[in-house]
């Protein structure tokens, strides 16, 4: 889990830079929440697959193409910036188990899992 939210932190920093350098003639699907960005990410990402699983892109998907990245890179802001929070409230569960705050834990520690779980369903 820890090797997959690194590998998703590195491409999301660098689809941020690249997002960030391109003008912005579409809004895409916005991603308000943790939960609407993933199933946004899951959804769009779909999508791309399945033109990219084609022969020969033709110029109108290269323009379906153009216009999915717009949510992608929404949800991977919303992403990105809710993973950061994770990381926040995380080092407060690592500061409570050092001290022996049993709330401070326990609070935190749920918080936690239900953002982590977003991400990464318990099994």
């Amino acid at each position: 889990m820890k090797t997959l939210l690194i590998a998703l932190l590195a491409s999301l920093v660098t689809v941020t830079a690249v997002a960030d350098s391109n003008p912005a003639h579409f809004k895409g699907e916005p991603a308000e929440t943790l939960t609407q960005a993933v199933a946004n990410f899951s959804e769009y990402n779909q999508r791309l697959a399945t033109l990219l699983a084609q022969d020969e892109l033709s110029i109108t998907d290269l323009g379906t193409v153009h216009e999915l990245t717009y949510t992608l890179e929404n949800a991977l802001e919303k992403i990105q910036e809710e993973v950061a929070n994770m990381a926040e409230t995380l080092e407060e569960v690592h500061l409570g188990s050092e001290t022996g705050d049993f709330e401070r834990v326990k609070s935190n520690g749920a918080i936690y899992l239900e953002a982590a779980q977003t991400l990464v369903p318990a099994r």
